[in-house]
């Protein structure tokens, strides 16, 4: 309370015998205390100041005692005996008289030390005023400042808990948001308790501190003597401002919160939409009553948690919809399949900012085919959301129904194409079909925008392997273009085919590229069984997250015990179409090698060749030439070539300058037994070998 730097008085040297006028207008008295004499000499607006009356005064300093308590006393002698010794010409300071009435008075003097040429102190003169006014209202100030930083704190922490909920994307996000122990703890609350409204009654989802739970509230009624199912019954806040009122209001909770120490407490009803969907309460325990601006920070953070909640509960419903969709969607099981061991995986991907959507058109599917073959398909229908699930669910069945219907692969894939350009939709989608032959190991792989596929093999190298590809299913139609290649790739035993969608190969920054070879290093770093290996691939797209689906089919070729029959392999051939012929003969020649019949493989690839030539050239349309083992007293190999004209094929001799007419007598010179049959429209020109079992 010293004022040592208040600024020297300018006053005249026969003061105070005229006094400044202005003094006593602004209710200031004045003083001139003699040093030499003693003398404290004061005008009559510094006896009002002292509360005395002039025949109560002596000009003694002493004299003050009666209205200045000694501790102020010796503390006023001090302050001016340091003034005076350390050369200061002025001192001012605060300090408490005693009316006549008892009471005390704070008072403020400031005095200007004289002195003479030795720099002796000869005589002090000064003002002294009444200063009650002056610190009421400084205590006013920094009181309201102080309620002022309480409310901005208190606001700021509603503004950063609304900052923080807007990111909450389920119900346990809002819970986590508000036990943020920079959150609602800033308002001083030492206990939360939260509750939804479910079926008439009140359920407990939030608890707080550990060992507050109150057994039988985990689930109250509505029409119980609660706090929560008051504010929801009348949706207003409830606000409590002693522990009496609590026990009064609340018999039935309050004695198994007393060890709490609550002092007061505030539930707010949870109010969505003009309905409550449930009830907070915070509970204090420093704390006994509210102000009408708590009350309002209180009731807007209410609102804020409120339509928090109630986003993330339709977020959580929309997701359990469109999860449900996407089971519903894709196999609920896959087939066991003979001589192949078979691993599937789905991942959601985790589309930010958007309520519902986790949820694709990625899906897998495994089609047992006859012959002892397997339809392998990926695919992913763009976009994500229920809709496009529901167009992958679409296409998924056709494309098993097109596989099962015994059409070659690039068939499955155009027909595909078509169907989903038929459902007028704005979709497209990418998709890879494989049709396996687990008996040679042949697989006939068609590409419909999709990315290629990975093959790891049995030392567990891993190589991606290029397949020329034509038009997205729903694209190809739309521009006229339903050819698709037909690729064929050997698995060998212990061989392990990789299908899957871009959101496991694609990453943030990084090209297609890229990422094919950092998930061929991943998989070549694998373990070898293929239910654990697609566990790890899916680990590892989870830690990476992403907004995009993963859908992963793994299909690892076991080694065969026995010779297998019932061995198929179909390839279209059309016309004008080298690459297809070409295929063909690769198809050919590598199941003859795979079922071990590799001995006359130049035979039947030569017989097939001229076959299908003889299709190609002597009809208008396509061939489809098919490939089987035959089961019986001796294993033979059946070439099947099928076209649709009903002109049978005729023998003749060709002459010595010919080029053609030799092709049936190749056949018939290097086949076992051969015919034609009759097929609809068409016919079937077939030949069988005699091959040896596999050792």
């Amino acid at each position: 309370m010293v004022d040592r730097g208040a600024s020297a008085l300018s006053l005249p040297d026969d003061w105070p015998a005229h006094p400044d006028p202005i003094l006593a207008l602004n209710r200031m008295g004045s003083f001139d205390w003699d040093l030499d004499t003693g003398l404290f000499h004061m005008d009559a607006q510094a006896h009002e100041v002292f509360d005395l009356r002039p025949d109560e005064y002596d000009g003694h300093p002493e004299t003050l005692a009666i209205r200045v308590p000694a501790p102020e006393g010796y503390r006023l002698d001090a302050l001016v005996s340091q003034a005076m010794k350390d050369g200061s010409e002025n001192y001012g300071t605060y300090f408490r008289i005693r009316c006549r009435d008892g009471s005390l008075r704070w008072t403020h003097t400031q005095g200007y030390i004289r002195r003479d040429e030795t720099g002796r102190p000869r005589r002090i003169v000064g003002i002294v005023r009444d200063a009650t006014q002056e610190l009421d209202d400084l205590a006013a100030r920094r009181e309201q400042a102080s309620q002022d930083a309480a409310r901005q704190e208190q606001t700021n922490v509603v503004q950063l808990t609304t900052a923080a909920l807007a990111y909450a994307r389920s119900v346990d996000d809002v819970i986590e948001v508000l036990k943020d122990t920079h959150g609602l703890t800033h308002l001083g609350a030492t206990s939360l308790v939260m509750g939804l409204v479910e079926a008439g009654r009140i359920r407990l989802i939030a608890e707080g501190p550990a060992g507050s739970f109150v057994p039988g509230t985990d689930v109250t009624g509505i029409d119980e003597q609660y706090p929560m199912s008051e504010v929801v019954r009348t949706l207003t806040p409830r606000f409590i401002e002693s522990p009496e009122e609590f026990a009064e209001s609340y018999p039935l909770l309050w004695p198994h919160i007393t060890g709490l120490n609550i002092t007061a407490a505030a539930y707010l009803p949870l109010i969505a939409q003009a309905r409550p969907i449930g009830a907070m309460g915070l509970l204090y325990s420093d704390r006994s009553g509210f102000s009408p601006e708590d009350r309002n920070v209180l009731v807007a953070l209410g609102s804020s948690i409120a339509q928090s909640l109630q986003r993330a509960m339709f977020y959580e419903q929309e997701k359990d919809l469109a999860s449900g969709l996407q089971q519903a969607m894709l196999p609920r099981t896959i087939p066991s399949v003979r001589g192949a061991d078979v691993a599937v995986r789905y991942r959601a991907g985790s589309a930010a900012g958007s309520l519902g959507r986790d949820i694709g058109g990625d899906w897998y599917d495994l089609i047992p085919l006859p012959g002892g073959r397997v339809g392998a398909v990926i695919g992913d229908v763009q976009g994500h959301d229920t809709h496009a699930a529901a167009v992958m669910g679409q296409l998924r069945i056709v494309l098993r129904a097109y596989a099962a219907e015994g059409h070659t692969p690039a068939t499955v894939m155009a027909r595909a194409s078509v169907f989903l350009h038929e459902l007028d939709t704005d979709r497209f989608a990418t998709c890879l079909y494989a049709e396996a032959d687990l008996a040679t190991g042949v697989v006939q792989v068609v590409r419909a925008g999709h990315i290629d596929p990975l093959v790891r093999q049995a030392d567990g190298s891993c190589r991606r392997v290029p397949v020329e590809g034509g038009l997205p299913l729903g694209l190809s139609a739309e521009f006229g273009s339903l050819e698709y290649p037909v690729a064929t790739i050997e698995l060998d035993p212990g061989n392990t085919l990789l299908l899957c969608t871009d959101g496991l190969v694609e990453q943030p920054g990084a090209d297609l590229d890229d990422g094919m070879q950092t998930l061929t290093a991943l998989i070549g770093s694998g373990p070898a069984d293929v239910r654990d290996l697609a566990d790890k691939l899916i680990d590892v797209a989870e830690e990476r997250g992403g907004d995009d689906d993963v859908a992963l089919l793994l299909l690892r070729r076991r080694g065969l015990d026995a010779p297998q029959s019932g061995g198929r392999l179909q390839q279209h051939v059309a016309p004008g179409d080298p690459e297809a012929l070409s295929e063909a003969r690769h198809m050919i020649r590598a199941a003859v090698r795979a079922w071990g019949s590799g001995d006359r493989a130049d035979e039947i690839e030569l017989v097939a060749d001229e076959m299908i030539t003889n299709a190609l050239m002597h009809t208008e349309g396509s061939a489809i030439v098919t490939l089987r083992v035959l089961a019986g007293s001796e294993r033979r190999l059946r070439v099947e070539v099928e076209d649709s004209s009903s002109a049978l094929p005729r023998r003749r001799e060709a002459g010595e300058s010919g080029v053609s007419g030799r092709g049936l007598l190749l056949v018939d010179l290097l086949t076992d037994v051969w015919g034609v049959e009759a097929r609809g429209g068409g016919k079937c020109v077939w030949c069988e070998f005699v091959v040896p079992g596999r050792a």
